[in-house]
């Protein structure tokens, strides 16, 4: 049984959809409506959880939980589907920023587009989220394809999703805000 966990989060006052909004800035902000899911999915024991908090500050969503490599488990993400499941062309902007909190441990962002047709199927990115903000810009071209011969294609996009993963670990993640940038 895949433990799935939809919530509307709000960040900075305003209630999550999945619809971006255009900022002035360059940017265009994504207001999400993260879910949670972890590798129960696939027989794995990694527990989390994603709720609003306040850290240092500043409004935010955060990922946290215990990450464990037993029964071929190993991950747990906070995700969203970008345009209600369709994809979305994000084709003219550079890459993705986000403002992130964490406790110093390497995370994943993973984009499917719809060229991928298998669960396992991504383009990923790995960052390190320190104990302070900071803003993290990852452009298109950082994207590695995995388990697919397919290329990454921004105009594609379909979900996106943080994950602590392939370690045994205590995830603690937080996104005050996630957007494309130019």
């Amino acid at each position: 049984m895949m433990m799935v966990t939809r919530r509307r989060l709000a960040l900075v006052g305003i209630l999550m959809t999945t619809t971006p909004t255009q900022a002035e800035d360059n940017t265009m902000r994504l207001e999400p409506e993260w879910e949670y899911v972890a590798d129960t999915v696939m027989g794995g024991v990694s527990t989390g959880e994603v709720r609003d908090v306040l850290i240092a500050g500043r409004d935010a969503v955060q990922l946290t939980g215990d990450v464990s490599l037993e029964n071929n488990g190993g991950f747990i993400q906070m995700a969203f589907d970008l345009a209600h499941g369709s994809s979305l062309d994000a084709s003219g902007w550079a890459g993705i920023e986000m403002e992130v909190f964490g406790n110093g441990e390497s995370y994943e962002l993973r984009l499917r587009t719809d060229q991928l047709t298998r669960p396992w199927q991504s383009f990923r990115s790995a960052f390190e989220a320190g104990p302070e903000w900071q803003t993290i810009r990852i452009p298109w071209g950082e994207f590695e394809a995995h388990k697919t011969d397919a290329a990454f294609d921004p105009a594609r996009l379909k979900r996106m999703g943080i994950l602590a993963i392939g370690s045994k670990m205590r995830a603690g993640i937080a996104l005050s805000s996630i957007q494309f940038y130019r």
